[in-house]
């Protein structure tokens, strides 16, 4: 589904991942703000029923592990407007400690979460132009320190953010990179963790899970902004960085976290 080209005045979207959940959050926001947004994901057809019921001007079929696709995307995007936003959103999650995990969910991990974003902060780079614009890449809280029974998703979301500091030194002024970092959101993702698992009971300890309205108020508050690398919520975001630098003793408050965990998974 795609509406005719508009204007140059107009400045067009990308988010990526956006048929449900933060990202079609996200692209709902930006149309709100007056952006031509192209909604993408690898449900095309929710892709397209998102961006109808938003009022996007397309929604696109896009696997984000295929660079070429990003392209294509681009192109879209600029026969709306000129690009200025690109939402790298897409994302997968699949618990479990690296030992057991199967390889096939690695790969995917790694190609969708990690390349996905790679591939799409490029075009993005190669489609905003002289007047520049902004890449937000959503990450997590769990790419920030350690959380055993997501190692695979958490290495991934850090490299994320290490590609969102990096590419920021490398970019002129005009180009502003960013990367949100949300605890557990009620999504899909969360529901799915197993209830057993040492992840999700790390993931509801922060005593409630943030709604997807909450993440996408925050990643498009960082549009037009010159924060890099943003948490929510901030405390969390502290503790998670004083695990970093104090690794041995964050394995200590490990056990206490995944209590607090439990107790309320089994409130709710």
């Amino acid at each position: 589904m795609s509406t005719p080209a508009a204007g140059p005045s107009v400045l067009s979207a990308v988010v990526t991942g956006a048929a449900r959940g933060i990202g079609r959050a996200v692209a709902e926001k930006l149309v709100q703000r007056g952006y031509a947004v192209v909604v993408t994901d690898v449900d095309g057809a929710g892709a397209e029923q998102a961006a109808a019921e938003i009022g996007a001007v397309a929604g696109l079929a896009q696997d984000v592990r295929s660079e070429a696709s990003h392209a294509t995307v681009a192109a879209e995007a600029a026969r709306h407007g000129r690009l200025a936003v690109w939402v790298n959103n897409a994302g997968v999650g699949h618990d479990g400690a690296l030992a057991d995990l199967p390889s096939d969910q690695v790969d995917r991990l790694v190609d969708v979460n990690l390349k996905g974003a790679l591939w799409g902060t490029r075009a993005a780079l190669a489609g905003f132009g002289p007047a520049g614009g902004d890449v937000v890449n959503i990450a997590s809280l769990s790419g920030l320190g350690p959380v055993p029974g997501l190692s695979t998703y958490a290495a991934t979301k850090a490299a994320v953010v290490s590609l969102t500091m990096s590419v920021q030194a490398e970019t002129p002024d005009e180009v502003r990179v960013h990367a949100l970092c949300p605890d557990g959101v009620d999504t899909e993702m969360v529901a799915t963790m197993r209830d057993d698992g040492l992840a999700k009971a790390l993931v509801r300890s922060g005593g409630r899970l943030l709604s997807v309205d909450e993440v996408a108020a925050e990643a498009v508050g960082l549009v037009g902004g010159h924060r890099v690398v943003r948490t929510l919520p901030a405390w969390r975001g502290g503790v998670m960085r004083g695990s970093s630098l104090l690794p041995s003793l964050a394995q200590q408050g490990i056990a206490v976290f995944a209590k607090q965990g439990r107790a309320a998974l089994r409130r709710n």
